[in-house]
């Protein structure tokens, strides 16, 4: 794994050569992959610091079940994604969002992976909470999530971990802005203050009431009833922190039906032999068919290196399916990316209702 990350990590040469000569080369491979496989951002009207899929989790069976490991994951969004990688184990993991604030949150992420021996001091450090000195890693989240819950914020605990996260972005060598270290700082500060309290909001529409907070998502069950997050249990976590701290979770900034950050994914793939193995929208394809892009956004996933088993994981809202749990706005499905892609070349899928309901694996 070691040669592996190393080897996907490595800029390659003729990428270099062709930088102008006036401009600096990037401090750390992992700053060179992260430049190399962005492009310039663009805006969404949410915050999005934490998921709104209450129902995240309940694909986490289905994908034990088809037997999705390894490889590549591609996903978008927070830290939902950590979930899914926790259980994927992939050799490498992309995250790719339009909007360059999520590259800036996965940065803080990457830090507290950095910082944290443990899911206790992980927590605590992205709440500004104390935690005792010693502690018990296969503590059950649950008694994490209580000890959080009845410890205040404390403002010298906060202060203290913002201070130690700047010092850690500065060693990933991607190029920051004050302005990015201000928004950095400013999503620190949202987590502390609302605490496990915390939910998703969007600007100019109002909350709603189906959101789940952090807590929600930190005890979420899947349709096993198993607690199944990357909090869940210290080996999850360990899995995903194994890939943050080696650099093998990469922020990238892009538009999954855009002209440049899925092609360079997918030529930095096949260089490496690397194939996907999951691939994570949330539910961006709605928005991408209110747009006309669905099929720029199937020509993307046509380009990527696909796993014989490769799946596409989505969420759908508000809408009743057979795989819609009683009492969750959301719905997750599962659905094999050659699947997709033959779905789409049949003429099958001529809106998103076709999308959503084409070749979509069932319930379980």
């Amino acid at each position: 794994l070691l040669a592996a990350a190393l080897l996907a990590l490595r800029p390659p040469a003729p990428a270099a050569a062709q930088e102008p000569a006036t401009r600096a080369a990037p401090a750390t491979p992992f700053a060179a992959l992260v430049e190399r496989l962005s492009e310039p951002g663009g805006y969404f009207d949410t915050d999005n610091l934490i998921s709104n899929e209450a129902s995240y989790l309940h694909v986490v069976g289905a994908l034990e079940r088809y037997g999705v490991r390894g490889g590549v994951y591609i996903g978008v969004g927070p830290d939902q994604n950590f979930s899914y990688i926790a259980r994927v184990r992939p050799e490498l993991a992309i995250i790719v969002d339009i909007r360059r604030d999520n590259l800036l949150e996965q940065l803080l992420f990457r830090a507290l992976f950095d910082l944290a021996t443990d899911r206790m001091e992980y927590l605590g450090l992205l709440l500004g909470r104390p935690v005792p000195a010693r502690r018990d890693p296969r503590q059950p989240i649950a008694d994490i999530v209580a000890y959080l819950d009845r410890t205040p914020m404390s403002r010298d605990a906060f202060e203290a971990a913002a201070a130690r996260i700047r010092a850690r972005l500065r060693a990933y060598g991607v190029p920051l802005s004050a302005k990015d270290l201000e928004t950095i700082h400013r999503f620190h500060t949202a987590f502390a203050q609302a605490g496990l309290d915390l939910r998703f909001e969007s600007f100019g529409r109002a909350s709603q009431p189906y959101y789940p907070t952090l807590r929600d998502l930190v005890l979420a069950r899947d349709l096993d009833g198993r607690l199944a997050g990357y909090l869940a249990s210290d080996d999850a976590f360990r899995v995903v922190r194994a890939l943050e701290r080696s650099g093998r979770v990469v922020p990238v900034v892009g538009d999954l039906a855009g002209e440049r950050a899925l092609s360079a994914i997918a030529a930095f793939l096949k260089e490496r032999g690397l194939a996907v193995s999951a691939y994570y929208v949330s539910n961006v394809e709605f928005y991408l068919a209110r747009e006309g892009k669905l099929e720029a956004f199937v020509e993307n996933v046509k380009r990527l290196p696909r796993a014989p088993r490769a799946v596409l994981i989505r969420s759908v809202f508000r809408r009743p399916l057979p795989q819609t749990v009683p009492g969750f706005a959301s719905t997750q499905l599962l659905q094999p990316l050659d699947s997709l892609v033959a779905a789409w070349d049949a003429g099958r899928i001529r809106g998103y209702g076709d999308l959503i309901t084409a070749g979509v694996l069932g319930p379980r």
